[in-house]
């Protein structure tokens, strides 16, 4: 099919740095997969910013179109699962990574990543999920699996004003958890507690090392953070305590030691929603629809910038100058 020019945002590595351009691009500069999308919405993600501004080594291939969400309609393909005027959602597979991703106007892409797009979902309100939410989805899985209900107690939720917490506070709460949240600025509280946290737990002592066992205060946690504050709700786990790690916003280091484990039995349960099977991914978006629901999802913080503004609102999100989701419309 024939496609007039189109805006994408390219990376290119030159002298050793990351260069982000907004250019016109045809379907020709695309990579020649199965299933060609015109893309409506994609987003921002920690990863996303991290390929953007060159702060993270996140990119695995030159040039790249970067984000690794997207959804639109398919505009062609070569499997019969996915005719033409089929909405549909990409989330993970390297995409945005190794793979041309979604801060494209339209994509080429592998028609087994694709997700029919969850009737009840619009394309946009798919993107407030994104990555993010969908991750957020899958640690509360996790922690449903291992035997946590809302009966064992609360249930941290760490960075919690970011995209992965924002959602995960909102499902929890919906499941009827009791949710406490860490967000590491106090300013970010009131829109947290609008989401369902009922209490926070900020205070100086997330930035110590803590001691290998400190008081026992969590049933339960969603760790997006790592490093020390990882370490930290580790110590404070309950004995049998659960948590589902899918973050590392604050270092992918873990200054921790067996004590947590081999003392108090704490499982620590790691989340990917990168190579996920797809009819996991189905599920998991499926069960989004019913317990993140509309009135909810649209309470959660939203941005929305259009291709330009891409580069700098990556810098205003790794600087913690963000709140909630931020989408990308690639049409704006």
């Amino acid at each position: 099919m024939s496609v007039d020019q189109f805006r994408a945002m390219m990376l290119r590595e030159e002298d050793a740095k990351t260069v982000a351009t907004v250019e016109n691009l045809t379907v020709d500069a695309l990579p020649g997969e199965d299933t060609l999308v015109k893309i409506e919405y994609s987003t921002i993600n920690f990863k996303d910013a991290l390929a953007v501004t060159g702060r993270g080594k996140i990119v695995k291939s030159w040039p790249l179109v970067p984000g690794i969400d997207l959804a639109g309609t398919v505009v062609e393909s070569s499997n019969p699962r996915f005719k033409a005027g089929t909405k549909v959602v990409l989330t993970g597979w390297s995409v945005g990574e190794k793979y041309f991703g979604g801060f494209s106007q339209y994509q080429q892409v592998k028609s087994e990543w694709l997700v029919p797009l969850p009737e009840g979902l619009t394309t946009r309100q798919a993107m407030m999920v994104g990555t993010a939410g969908f991750t957020a989805m899958l640690c509360v899985n996790a922690l449903e699996r291992a035997g946590i209900t809302p009966a064992s107690g609360p249930v941290l939720v760490t960075g919690a004003a970011g995209g992965v917490g924002s959602v995960a506070v909102a499902i929890l709460k919906k499941l009827g958890y009791q949710v406490v949240a860490l967000t590491g600025d106090t300013a970010k509280h009131d829109y947290v507690a609008t989401l369902g946290a009922s209490e926070f737990a900020d205070g100086p002592q997330w930035a110590d090392q803590p001691r290998a066992l400190e008081g026992q205060r969590w049933a339960a946690a969603i760790d997006t953070v790592g490093s020390k504050v990882l370490a930290r709700v580790l110590a404070e786990m309950q004995y049998g305590g659960v948590v589902a790690a899918c973050g590392l916003a604050g270092g992918a280091d873990l200054p921790t030691s067996v004590m947590p484990f081999i003392l108090r039995k704490v499982n620590l349960i790691g989340v990917d929603s990168v190579m996920l099977p797809t009819q996991d991914r189905i599920a998991a978006w499926n069960r989004v629809v019913h317990d993140l629901p509309i009135e909810m999802l649209e309470g959660i913080s939203a941005t929305t910038v259009s291709l330009d503004d891409v580069k700098s609102t990556a810098e205003r999100m790794l600087d913690g100058k963000l709140k909630g989701r931020v989408l990308v419309d690639v049409n704006a």
